[in-house]
């Protein structure tokens, strides 16, 4: 059997990131456990469980949105709440206990529950409109707030106290509450309902709480998680999204088994003396990139620990669209950017676009702010002006004017747009009618880096990558300067621009699902069998 413990957490807290219907996610839910997960659902490669460490009553929402609904997880949280239901069920908030006057204002957000002409409670929903919290208030202040789990039930209970969080009370299916955890960190356990559930597919079992309080939820959460691994065999295998929320509470209870860390973007620092150590204790590190892999490479109290790299994203052979287009997009992730180098890029940038009338540029960030665009076009548009270009080529497009009615100001064409991406599925959209990637960041984008050779996109970066390979299809940006003569050796040439998608493609070939499947399965039947590990074409 292979565990994944994920690292699905809100912030520093030992909770699910779900978020209410109308507000924007700020960063993307798609990790490398997720990808992990969804490739051994759909290929059958070992049997495998998700092991929760983090609070969720929206769990089943989440496998919903990552297309793996049925995959099977044991939670902490359910443990310790009792809960045996796996199955979502329908709530509405009418059915709820309300009293008998109680009046409803439907809002294009919420729906707010008026008591004689004073605010009772705000009735919050979720993504699928399924109920998610109710909040209540006496005299305009919270005085509570109750979750409720997607199985049908109120999970958690938040008492306030003059507006803010004195406690709250985690509860069984059934409303009776089990542990209290208090504003200043401590958890209290009801002495009235004192055991937690153990449950799996080969017994189950009630186990009394060890202590009547705890010092921290971490303590909670190990002291239950410790005992579910009483259940596993020796055997089994630890899959372990590498995250400072869990790695020390792990490393006290997986030492001595079979356990891979998974090293996804900058999640973590790879130098911290103290990750380093617990990475030792393992079987193999992961890497999500050659990036990541040669600074594993360079750490020596790692020893002779296997560390591969296998991408957690698949390529795939999906042609784009930008050749039907009349313009030609030039897709610019400005993210990680130095304000030195994104300046100077710019202007050459616009130095190009005064000989090219048909190139656009498309600043990418998957910064979720409301303000983004008004913030980067502002500063593209200062840097136009600086350097005697017109600063209208940086602008929000008047779209509901017509032609006729268009001001001077607005008879200039917009040539820097923004692409605000934050999910995979919109920058998959984005990618799909690019012409190039320009990636001067160090390292770039490694998603858009694989959408790119998915779709035949021809890409210049800073340097050489697994995804890039230069002459190929790609080029190397040695000096911003000479970003003009890069871009027009695919946007001038036809012919330059076939052959990179043609090696995009050629390229992807190494880097198909089967392709990481075949790696896994090495990862996996070399520990199994204690002997190295070859996969991602390297072997240590």
């Amino acid at each position: 059997m292979l565990y994944f413990i994920p690292a699905w957490y809100l912030k520093d807290e030992w909770k699910e990131d779900e978020q209410l219907w109308y507000k924007r996610r700020m960063k993307t839910e798609t990790d490398d456990t997720v990808k992990q997960i969804q490739m051994f659902q759909r290929n059958d490669i070992c049997e495998y469980e998700i092991l929760l460490l983090s609070y969720a009553p929206n769990f089943r929402h989440f496998l919903h949105r990552q297309s793996v609904f049925r995959a099977p997880y044991w939670s902490v949280f359910d443990a310790i709440q009792g809960v045996r239901r796996k199955k979502q069920a329908v709530l509405s908030f009418h059915n709820l206990n309300w009293p008998g006057d109680i009046e409803f204002i439907y809002t294009p957000f919420s729906i707010i529950a008026m008591l004689h002409h004073e605010r009772y409670a705000q009735i919050e929903f979720g993504e699928y409109g399924n109920l998610i919290q109710v909040d209540l208030y006496r005299n305009g202040q919270i005085i509570r707030k109750n979750i409720y789990d997607d199985r049908g039930f109120v999970s958690c209970t938040a008492v306030y106290e003059n507006g803010r969080k004195a406690y709250e009370q985690y509860l069984t299916d059934k409303g009776v509450w089990k542990l209290c955890h208090f504003a200043d960190g401590h958890v209290a356990v009801n002495q009235r309902s004192s055991q937690y559930l153990i449950h799996t597919a080969r017994f189950e079992n009630e186990v009394s709480f060890l202590k009547r309080s705890y010092a921290s939820m971490e303590e909670v959460i190990e002291e239950v998680f410790s005992a579910y691994l009483k259940s596993v065999w020796s055997t089994d295998i630890f899959c372990v999204a590498a995250h400072e929320q869990h790695l020390g509470l792990l490393d006290r209870n997986l030492a001595g088994r079979r356990t891979v860390f998974s090293v996804f973007g900058n999640r973590l620092s790879l130098e911290d003396n103290r990750t380093l150590e617990i990475f030792s204790h393992g079987n193999c590190i992961v890497a999500d990139s050659e990036d990541n892999l040669d600074l594993l490479l360079k750490q020596n109290s790692l020893g002779n620990i296997a560390k591969v790299n296998i991408p957690p994203y698949d390529t795939r052979m999906d042609p784009g669209i930008s050749a039907q287009l009349s313009v030609q997009k030039i897709l610019f992730p400005v993210d990680h950017l130095t304000p030195e180098t994104f300046e100077t890029a710019v202007k050459y940038l616009a130095a190009y676009l005064e000989e090219n009338q048909d190139a656009r540029i498309h600043l990418f960030t998957r910064n979720a702010d409301f303000n983004r665009e008004e913030v980067l076009l502002k500063r593209v548009s200062g840097i136009l002006e600086q350097n005697s270009y017109p600063p209208e080529w940086a602008r929000k497009e008047n779209k509901n004017k017509f032609e006729f009615l268009l001001d001077k100001e607005d008879q200039i064409p917009v040539l820097f747009k923004v692409e605000q991406c934050v999910d995979e599925l919109s920058v998959n959209k984005c990618v799909r009618e690019q012409r190039v990637l320009v990636d001067l960041a160090e390292p770039p984008d490694l998603f858009l880096q694989i959408s790119c050779v998915s779709m035949g996109i021809p890409q210049i970066l800073k340097v050489g990558t697994q995804y890039m390979r230069p002459g190929r299809n790609g080029r190397i940006n040695w000096e911003l300067s000479k970003l003009g003569d890069d871009l027009r050796y695919y946007l001038e040439s036809l012919s330059n621009w076939n052959n990179a998608m043609v090696q995009s493609y050629e390229l992807g070939k190494s880097h198909t699902s089967q392709y990481l499947i075949e790696q896994w399965k090495e990862v996996i039947a070399n520990i199994e069998n204690g002997t190295s590990i070859a996969a991602g074409n390297r072997r240590f």
